[in-house]
């Protein structure tokens, strides 16, 4: 008798423990998750490795760096993380963005031939950067924005191969400011150590304004395009900003990739209006970091440091513990978000934007 007793409180417990509202710390590792902005630029697999531990699936994002043997070789690490990791791993690729010919027939057919060989392999998207609209010029010296007319035909390639596009377009805010000016520590340093982004510096540039309406104008030509905005859409630095286009274009979702320290720095200020638009917006975000490995990497401090920053932004989304951040000054509790919200920004979101095959 008393052992049905026992048996009987402890499933008791166990279904009180599946009945309650938010997840916690405990349930970390039991969690599938994905990181849907990652760049994998090794062969070595301990990014991979630390995902497996965690629970994670990695969607590791090919760039163009006006580099074309840069995007041939992201592309070799992908495939080869890809085949290792089958249904773990998933890439998005990309292409080289060649100004030679800009604006004719044969740049468009160049570009979309390079860009059918890079997705060929099983890429889920295609990834557009911040090059677009911010250094590539054509030959009178005119910034390239994303809008751009010529870009058509390998907009509609990307829709007609039913691919979403992962677009880093613009930057945050923060970098048309001066460096004391800026509210993150990350925008601070990344625009001190790289000053040909750093917009303050180059009036002469596009504005934030130009690059935010260039991507909108984007969407508005191609109602079809499913569009993934990197880095909580360049709109980072205000939920209500980013709400506004969520209402107004509908196959657009965000990821959250190096930008939670944003909604961290708004959480400090105003708490329930961060939460409330999470829950709001839980089908359009994604979660994602921008962490990267590379070969010259130790494998320890890749495993510490990934595991860290995984398990600190859990404890952001599930928890109402007291916080801070070395981004910025300050205090912040977090969002204890319910736990059907927290599986849609940590794995459903991504699995149906992407269609990712997850084992």
């Amino acid at each position: 008798m008393r052992t049905i007793i026992l048996i009987i409180i402890s499933l008791f417990l166990t279904f009180t423990r599946c009945q309650t509202p938010f997840y916690t710390m405990n349930d970390y590792k039991s969690v599938l998750k994905i990181d849907s902005h990652v760049h994998i630029n090794s062969d070595k697999g301990f990014f991979e490795d630390q995902a497996a531990k965690d629970n994670f699936v990695l969607l590791t994002i090919n760039v163009d760096h006006s580099d074309s043997t840069a995007v041939k070789k992201q592309l070799e690490w992908a495939l080869n993380s890809v085949k290792k990791y089958p249904g773990r791993v998933f890439y998005s690729a990309t292409f080289y963005f060649d100004t030679a010919g800009w604006g004719t027939a044969e740049w468009s057919k160049k570009a979309i031939s390079h860009l059918n060989e890079n997705i060929s392999g099983g890429a889920v998207s295609v990834k557009l950067w911040k090059n677009i609209g911010m250094t590539e010029r054509d030959k009178n010296g005119k910034f390239i924005m994303v809008d751009d007319s010529a870009l058509k035909p390998v907009i509609d390639f990307i829709i007609s191969k039913n691919l979403p596009i992962t677009g880093h377009i613009g930057e945050p805010r923060n970098c048309w400011l001066p460096l004391n000016q800026m509210t993150v520590s990350s925008d601070s340093s990344y625009f001190a150590e790289n000053p040909q982004y750093h917009m303050f510096l180059h009036p002469e540039y596009p504005s934030y304004e130009d690059q935010i309406n260039a991507r909108d104008h984007l969407l508005e030509m191609h109602t079809d395009l499913k569009f993934v905005g990197c880095h909580l859409g360049s709109l980072e630095w205000n939920v209500d900003e980013l709400a506004k286009r969520l209402d107004k274009f509908p196959n657009m979702a965000v990821d959250m990739a190096a930008r939670i320290c944003h909604l961290q720095y708004q959480s400090a200020k105003d708490r329930e209006k961060v939460r409330n638009f999470c829950i709001k917006y839980q089908d359009r975000l994604l979660y994602g970091t921008d962490l990267s490995s590379h070969e010259s990497d130790d494998h320890d401090k890749v495993s510490k440091w990934t595991h860290e920053t995984w398990i600190d932004d859990w404890k952001y989304f599930t928890t109402k513990d007291t916080m801070t951040s070395d981004m910025f000054r300050g205090k912040f509790e977090g969002l204890q978000l319910p736990k059907e919200v927290v599986r849609k920004i940590y794995s459903e979101n991504a699995i149906r934007c992407y269609k990712l095959k997850v084992k």
